[in-house]
């Protein structure tokens, strides 16, 4: 199913007819369509042809609210959510989806709108009045409306639908008068006169071009709001059950409090449970009567001591030693993964990646397939969502090891829906530099290649030639993934770790990881810097690698 978004390019009730002409078209042409206007104006009254499936709308006061408290992403995850049950209880070719008005109650309609269409992976028509302006400003206004979907020209915007005029007029002379050159700026998809019913608009708009272009694959992207919302419903289905060791950390406590509202995980604490208690109590929330707290006491602890010295028998680990370590609950927490008695494990809130992940190599250890533990990191990005390996785990990796961190981390993305195009970063592009360090790059692009010929591996390629196609136009024309990358791996832990930080702190985006790859059960790091909200998607990830 594909999504075809209309957006108003400014004020006024514009959508009028376009909606119902659109979907009276596109039924004409033998598809089935459905419809849904996500933040309805009071204003807003689309006559939608019976039997269309239709979403209801969220209410606009709760949006505005939302939206002024900083949860712009809960709204478009409860999108997410509204069109994915219309599409699990309905065979549609399209979606009709209408954007919010622009008006004073809704002044940041434009933004959002564009966040709606980029979470919605949609396909965009600009809807506008000629007689709102000169054909000078009209397409001025269409050229900037068009900026928040990557440009007027961009594969994302489908074209124009032009609306409101007094008399009807024939698409030639309007093109003509409007300056819409050989349909090379935008196509323009049709002239709606006023006051036409939804069967005559229909006659009005080009249903032939709009049924073409569901035929056209749509670019391979997954959105920020798409990225989470799969985690909480994939997460969801798992029903996994995931040791929190930081059990008293607040922002540990007020995660696990999410995780277990929503269903996405059964998290177990580890601390005392007074101690709980007076975190939840401070920090105002209300901690819930079942929610599972294991108190680390001599019973417990005593539990695992046996199985952990069979474990290191090895290395000579006697009982008081054993005893010993599992003092620490992060030590005690890989032991109930290591025993199966829970799926996964979530630490690093107040613990260094040392001290989370050294129980893991000695307890859990690395998958004999795998050959080596790396990370990465899920950036989301305000348009897309990226990956970042390694930046937690390998300071210095040879070319062999650098190799298994991209396949690994090209296999990371595949596992939570990412079509990998994987770019091994340097501080050059191709040939155009020498020195041992390219020539790092070089040989682990080689090593990756012939291991996985069926992943798209290049290499060296700077940051901007490998995320930036008018860069890499210039500096790697010959490149597939130019300007396209979505796997970013670095050449050493200092480029990974400070890449990483760079971009979460200076772009305000959410990164979920360090997730770690190569492990034989789920074990991931968190940075002692880290959100609530980083620290539920961290528990949601790592309950869908438990699956």
């Amino acid at each position: 199913m594909q999504i075809f978004f209309l957006t108003p390019t400014f004020g006024g009730d514009i959508l009028k007819g376009a909606s119902s002409g659109i979907i009276a078209a596109l039924t004409e042409q033998n598809l089935s369509v459905g419809y849904f206007c996500p933040i309805a104006d009071p204003a807003q009254s689309a006559t939608i042809p019976r039997g269309i499936p239709s979403i209801e709308s969220l209410d606009v006061d709760d949006v505005i609210q939302n939206i002024c408290a900083g949860r712009k992403f809960d709204v478009l995850e409860t999108i997410v959510d509204k069109i994915e049950q219309l599409k699990s209880n309905n065979d549609l070719d399209v979606l009709v989806v209408e954007g919010a008005l622009i008006s004073s109650q809704m002044i940041s309609a434009a933004e959002i709108n564009a966040d709606i269409a980029n979470a919605l992976n949609a396909r965009t028509i600009l809807v506008a009045s000629p007689l709102q302006d000169s054909s000078d400003n009209l397409m001025s206004r269409l050229e900037l409306a068009a900026l928040n979907y990557d440009g007027i020209d961009s594969d994302q915007i489908l074209g124009v639908l032009l609306t409101d005029l007094t008399e009807v007029n024939d698409l030639d002379s309007v093109s003509q008068k409007f300056s819409f050159s050989n349909e090379e700026v935008c196509h323009l998809i049709g002239v709606i006169p006023q006051n036409q019913s939804s069967e005559q608009s229909a006659e009005f708009i080009d249903a032939i071009y709009l049924k073409e272009q569901l035929s056209q694959p749509l670019p391979v992207k997954v959105s920020p709001t798409a990225f989470r919302h799969s985690l909480i419903q994939r997460a969801s289905k798992a029903k996994k059950r995931i040791v929190l060791p930081e059990g008293d950390e607040p922002r540990t406590v007020q995660a696990a409090i999410i995780c277990h509202q929503k269903g996405i995980a059964k998290c177990v604490l580890l601390a005392k449970r007074n101690s709980v208690e007076a975190v939840a109590k401070k920090h105002g929330v209300s901690l819930p009567d079942d929610i599972e707290i294991i108190e680390p006491n001599d019973v417990i602890i005593e539990k695992y001591v046996p199985s952990m010295v069979e474990r290191r028998k090895s290395r000579g680990l006697t009982s008081e030693d054993a005893q010993k370590q599992l003092q620490d609950t992060v030590v005690l927490g890989t032991m109930m993964l290591a025993d199966g008695d829970v799926d996964g494990l979530v630490s690093g809130a107040i613990h260094t990646t040392a001290n989370t992940i050294r129980p893991a190599f000695q307890l859990i250890k690395t998958h004999p397939d795998a050959g080596m533990a790396s990370s990465v990191f899920f950036m989301l990005l305000p348009e897309n969502v990226l990956v970042y390996g390694d930046c937690a785990i390998n300071p210095n990796p040879s070319p062999e090891q650098l190799a298994i961190i991209a396949i690994q981390s090209a296999e990371s993305a595949l596992a939570f829906g990412i079509e990998p195009k994987v770019a091994m970063i340097s501080y050059s592009t191709g040939t155009s530099g020498m020195g041992d360090d390219v020539e790092l790059v070089k040989q682990a692009t080689a090593i990756a290649q012939q291991k996985r010929p069926d992943l798209l591996i290049e290499g060296p390629l700077q940051y901007d030639a490998a995320s930036v196609e008018s860069v890499a136009k210039k500096k790697a024309p010959d490149s597939k993934i130019g300007g396209k990358a979505n796997v970013f791996i670095f050449p050493d832990l200092n480029t990974g770790n400070t890449t990483y930080k760079a971009v979460q702190r200076s772009a305000g985006v959410i990164s979920i990881g360090p997730m770690l790859q190569g492990l034989n059960k789920p074990v991931n790091d968190l940075s002692r810097g880290a959100l609530v909200d980083d620290i539920v998607y961290t528990i949601a990830l790592t309950a869908i690698q438990a699956v």
